[in-house]
């Protein structure tokens, strides 16, 4: 079995941040696609929808049978879950069409904090499936066996436009710069790419 992560950005995803008044006064909520069935995705992966509905399915019944899916802030190693980096509780997962919609409920965690003072402030946050499976060795990516631990709450560039520009013109400049950045696209890669921007912005910085 393999770790899957999938991410969509706010936009792929059609988040929908939610403010609503509880019992123990307002909570935060973000709604929206957090994994699509039926297509290859940026992982040249295809989820097949059945795969997803089985997966979104077997999610449900462990929360409905009381189990906290909580979920994490950025790429966290591996699929357990770290306490120390929960920012929200997964409340449902739904089919609509191919895909697989959920509803996060952000919590009053030193992360969840986070992540409420950044939707607040206008900040487009994206989400990224964590889960295992098999993938086909065929060229197809086709998944099989998907099993969704949770889902993640991330903040990723998805174009050149995304990074600030003086940034985004001396990576493309420096050594290894188009490979650092051809791997924003690559999820495998994603602890090279921030190696490479905390170089560039500590050289930036000492200019």
């Amino acid at each position: 079995m393999l770790q899957l992560r999938e991410t969509l950005t706010f936009d792929q995803a059609g988040i929908v941040v939610e403010s609503k008044d509880e019992n123990n006064g307002k909570s935060l909520y973000m709604k929206g696609i957090c994994i699509q069935g039926g297509v290859k995705n940026a992982n040249q992966r295809v989820y097949p929808v059945n795969e997803i509905q089985r997966a979104v399915s077997t999610l449900n019944d462990q929360i409905k049978g009381g189990y906290s899916v909580l979920g994490e802030v950025d790429h966290p190693e591996g699929l357990n879950i770290n306490l120390d980096r929960v920012s929200h509780m997964v409340n449902e997962m739904w089919m609509d069409g191919p895909n697989g919609y959920g509803k996060l409920k952000v919590l009053p965690t030193p992360m969840g904090a986070l992540v409420k003072t950044m939707l607040e402030s206008g900040v487009k946050l994206g989400v990224s499936s964590r889960g295992s499976g098999n993938v086909s060795e065929d060229g197809a990516g086709k998944v099989s066996d998907f099993e969704i631990i949770t889902v993640d709450i991330v903040a990723q560039p998805s174009a050149p436009g995304a990074y600030p520009k003086p940034i985004y013109e001396h990576l493309m400049n420096t050594n290894g710069g188009y490979k650092a950045f051809n791997s924003a696209r690559d999820k495998q890669a994603q602890e090279y790419l921030k190696e490479k921007l905390v170089n560039i912005i500590g050289k930036l910085q000492s200019k």
